[in-house]
């Protein structure tokens, strides 16, 4: 395989978690009294920080606010029902192909630290992940740390390093850190806005991605 290390975006990419995310930051706003976002604009902040989403959708709010959002969000979120949001068809195999074939796998994610461990525990995918960041960590997407992070923490370079993601935000943070770019299209962002940061390709299915790494790796014998 050309990439010795993978690493997943988390909502959007391996879970299908769009609904959720935006009826829990809508619930959120409801509860402090203030107007819910639209859909659409709720939408466009999955990949990134509660604290910088927050702040882009209520810009010019004072800093209690945001905290009490962010509270009010991670209460509905964290006390889901277990199972809330699903993986996407074949993601478990997806994982259980590409770490059989050798590959290191991570994950960074816009998510929390307590809200990455509980899908982890809910899906029983903990065990395919050499590392993990949260949003809640490091900074940020699309700043590179998180990448980098994980590349110095796994021994991986730039070179033998792939991000997978659905959004504009992970494409971005891959030229940041100076690695490839794999995006999904059936996630948040649509394929024109993906390809505008030229990921490698854009696939339509996550349980595509094996063949396609192992069709890249066959052009570069």
């Amino acid at each position: 395989m050309s990439f010795e290390l993978i690493v997943f975006d988390w909502d959007g990419t391996l879970m299908d978690s769009e609904a959720h995310i935006v009826d829990c930051m809508q619930r959120a706003f409801v509860e402090l009294g203030l107007e819910p976002p639209p859909r659409e604009a709720a939408r466009e902040i999955i990949g990134l920080s509660l604290e910088r989403g927050t702040r882009e959708l209520l810009p010019g709010a004072e800093p209690e606010v945001y905290e009490a959002l962010i509270l009010a969000y991670r209460r509905r979120f964290l006390g889901a029902t277990p199972n809330a949001s699903a993986l996407f068809a074949g993601a478990a195999e997806v994982l259980s192909t590409l770490t059989e074939r050798g590959c290191r796998l991570a994950v960074a994610t816009g998510k929390s630290r307590a809200g990455l461990d509980k899908a982890l525990r809910e899906t029983g995918l903990g065990e395919f992940f050499h590392a993990t960041r949260c949003a809640d960590e490091t900074f940020s997407k699309p700043h590179p740390q998180m990448l980098l992070e994980l590349m110095d923490e796994l021994g991986a370079s730039a070179a033998e390093t792939l991000m997978i993601g659905d959004t504009e935000f992970d494409m971005q943070m891959a030229r940041n850190a100076g690695v490839a770019g794999l995006a999904v299209s059936y996630g948040v962002h649509p394929p024109e806005r993906l390809r505008a940061h030229q990921p490698l390709d854009c696939l339509d299915a996550v349980s595509a991605i094996p063949e396609w790494l192992a069709a890249r790796a066959m052009t570069e014998i």
